[in-house]
Parts: C-alpha cells; structure tokens; sequence
C-alpha cells in the first residue's frame, strides 16, 4: 500500500529538505539532464504536480512563461513559494493528485518522483489527467528512482510503463541511469532536430 498523507507530513517535520534535494549531487545532476532533456527551450503552460520544496520547479520556472505547481502537504507548499518568491508567473497551490487536477491546458506536464507513490489506479488516473490536459503538441516528462521504495508496490521502471501505456504518446527521449529513469513523450512527433529543419 503506497504511504498516506501522513507519511509526506512527518518527513517535512524538522526538515524543510527530506529528500536532499539542495545537497546532493544525484539530485542536482537529475535535475540537470530533466531540463536538458526538454525538446523545446521555451514552454507557454507547465504543469509540476508534487513540486516538494521547489528545486525542480526553480529550473522549470526559467523555462516557462507560466508554471503551476502542486503538492499535498502544506509545509512543503510553503517552501516551495518561499523557494519560487518573487517570480509572478509562477504559482505554487496545495492538493494531491490525482484528485486535485487543475484545469486547464498545459504544454508540458512535468511527472517527477511521485508515480512510485500511487497506487496502481491512481496512477492510471494521473496518466489519464495528464493525456486530457495535455495541449496538441505537448510535453510530458517523467522521472523516477529505480532501486525499491519502502512501502511501495511500483518501482520507476513500471511507473514508467504504467504511464507509457496509459499516454499513448510518441516516445521522444528515455534515459536509463543506475539509479533513475526518465522517459519523455512528445505529442509533436518530430525531433528536435526534424522542427529546426536539420532533418
């Protein structure tokens, strides 16, 4: 059974960074090849739902003219806009997904280190949110650790084919690392060197 809401509540108690997020450098290079691996440099509407303490959402913000971000527990909703203050097109809201989806059509719906989290259904419901609020054209990235999760029942390889079958999307990019991966689909299609006229 994946941890309840409780389980994200005691981690952000006493700790404003659970995961390392600022300190390791697993997780700066990550975040790294997560922008890299982006096919456009600019996105009109992004989605990032379980933003945490907004590392992540600090690189997509210079990447967008719009972000929104979401997480489900308060303390990290409120570093997450301490982290994102003073930028004005980003907003940083509470809820869980899959339930609390917003509205709304995004271009690029970023999918990191929370699959694994869900149940199998949930899970199925994200990648159906996620495929009916995708804009034509759009982006979806997801990336997650691949060694075992206490207390949960999908690894980041199934949560990656868990999602790829409920997207139906054009695969454009997978890295497989050690330790992570990350797979990206591009409702465009084409590459990046195909929409610059390379190809």
């Amino acid at each position: 059974m994946p941890p309840g809401t409780r389980y994200f509540e005691k981690m952000f108690e006493g700790n404003d960074d659970p995961w390392s997020f600022k300190s390791r450098w697993y997780e700066e290079r990550k975040r790294a090849l997560t922008l890299a691996a982006l096919p456009q440099r600019r996105y009109a509407m992004a989605f990032e739902p379980g933003c945490a303490n907004g590392e992540l959402s600090a690189g997509l913000s210079a990447r967008c003219n719009s972000l929104l971000c979401s997480d489900g527990t308060p303390r990290a909703v409120e570093l997450a806009r301490q982290r994102l203050a003073g930028q004005a097109h980003v907003r940083v809201v509470q809820g869980w997904v899959p339930d609390d989806w917003p509205d709304g059509a995004f271009d690029l719906i970023v999918i990191s280190e929370i699959g694994y989290f869900l149940s199998p259904g949930a899970l199925h419901r994200v990648a159906a949110r996620t495929l009916g609020s995708l804009a034509p054209g759009g982006t979806v990235l997801a990336c997650h650790w691949r060694w075992p999760v206490a207390g949960c029942e999908l690894g980041g390889d199934a949560v990656s084919a868990r999602l790829a079958e409920g997207l139906q999307l054009p695969l454009a990019t997978t890295i497989l690392d050690q330790d992570f991966r990350l797979d990206l689909w591009f409702g465009d299609g084409r590459s990046v060197g195909q929409r610059e006229g390379l190809v």
